[in-house]
């Protein structure tokens, strides 16, 4: 374990993650001190700029509440925006004047998954986010919970923050919120112990993880972190989980919280995105032959091994392909809309090409574009 904790003490680009719970009152409104230990604590791990942060703090829905006179975090989803738009202003000013006071700029970064899943937007967060820090700065990443709409949403900041080290290519992911690492039972329960490190999803696949915060102003609780670890430890990033109050010891490499060990290899950087933060806009249903092709053989889905389409999708969409049984078996960025797709279905590229034009001599979804699910 000594080993393990010392390649956290020594990752020189981090990904730390701060849920709501960590920096604002359970009323709503941010807890300027809660801020400011943690830019504390940021700023010297960071500091001689031999390491590299990149922050992605949730909490711009938690600020807004208190000012726009809401007593609890919304449920519809035009308030939740509301309180996002007074809130996001509030807590990047928050995080700036504390910042300030170690000289250090941030740097604003607001992400939807529509963003991340489509080359040229994934192209130009990850240019950005290196620009950000090659010049110095703090960036700073939240979901723009503003624009994003039901089909958009990461759903929590913690796949947020996994798919962010991913995408910067960060050794080490902390996640920090009000509980300071996994337990095998309910914490707050007598006889609880802290597993202090998970080598693989069989380490975890006997505990029974909770789902809700103690706060009550975030969206995510220990299951979310737990699939964001694994999905970074999968991408062959480290993680630490644990709470707020041990951000400094955990980013030192000190025995706190639960310590995941990379399971897997980094992929290309927006398939991972494909896969965990795209939502399908529709499905192809493929014919045997096809399944084989893409799946075992990695292969382009062209037209011929199509047998069937559903959703209303434009080309540029995620969608999802399907085998007969109508399990989801791969995941890709559809070339065609939706209301072309039946003029394809089970036809050759060159006979369709020699039918309606050099146009339709190509894939319907490029391997380049496609991530398998089921192997």
């Amino acid at each position: 374990m000594a080993g393990a904790r010392q390649t956290v003490g020594e990752a020189r680009r981090i990904v730390v993650k701060v849920g709501s719970s960590s920096l604002t009152t359970a009323a709503g409104g941010l807890d300027a001190d809660r801020v400011d230990a943690l830019v504390d604590v940021l700023a010297k791990t960071r500091s001689g700029r031999e390491r590299e942060v990149v922050l992605v703090s949730s909490g711009a829905i938690a600020a807004g509440l208190a000012p726009l006179g809401l007593r609890r975090r919304p449920r519809d989803l035009a308030r939740q925006q509301a309180a996002a738009s007074v809130g996001q202003g509030l807590l990047v000013a928050r995080y700036t004047a504390s910042f300030a006071r170690y000289g250090v700029r941030v740097g604003q970064v607001l992400l939807t998954s529509d963003d991340m899943s489509r080359r040229a937007h994934h192209r130009n967060a990850s240019r950005t986010l290196d620009k950000l820090l090659a010049m110095g700065a703090l960036p700073v990443v939240n979901e723009n919970d503003t624009v994003a709409t039901d089909e958009i949403r990461f759903g929590d900041n913690d796949r947020l923050a996994a798919l962010v080290a991913h995408l910067v290519r960060a050794d080490l992911l902390v996640l920090l919120s009000d509980v300071d690492g996994v337990y095998d039972g309910d914490p707050s329960r007598p006889g609880t112990s802290r597993i202090a490190e998970v080598r693989g999803p069989e380490d975890l696949a006997h505990v029974e993880i909770g789902s809700a915060g103690r706060a009550g102003v975030g969206t995510g609780g220990m299951v979310t972190k737990v699939e964001a670890a694994r999905i970074a430890a999968a991408a062959g990033i480290q993680v630490v989980l644990t709470s707020a109050v041990h951000a400094a010891e955990a980013l030192a490499g000190g025995d706190t919280g639960t310590y995941f060990h990379p399971t897997g290899r980094r992929s290309a950087d927006r398939l991972l995105w494909l896969q965990h933060a795209s939502t399908p806009q529709g499905s192809l249903t493929l014919d045997d032959g096809a399944v084989r092709a893409v799946v075992q053989g990695r292969k382009s889905l062209l037209p011929a091994g199509i047998a069937g389409v559903e959703g209303d999708f434009n080309a540029g969409d995620p969608v999802e392909l399907r085998d007969r049984e109508g399990r989801a078996v791969a995941r890709g960025l559809v070339n065609f809309d939706a209301k072309e797709i039946p003029l394809l279905v089970g036809r050759s590229t060159r006979e369709l090409a020699r039918e309606l034009g050099p146009g339709y001599e190509r894939e319907v979804v490029h391997r380049d574009d496609l991530v398998i699910l089921h192997p």
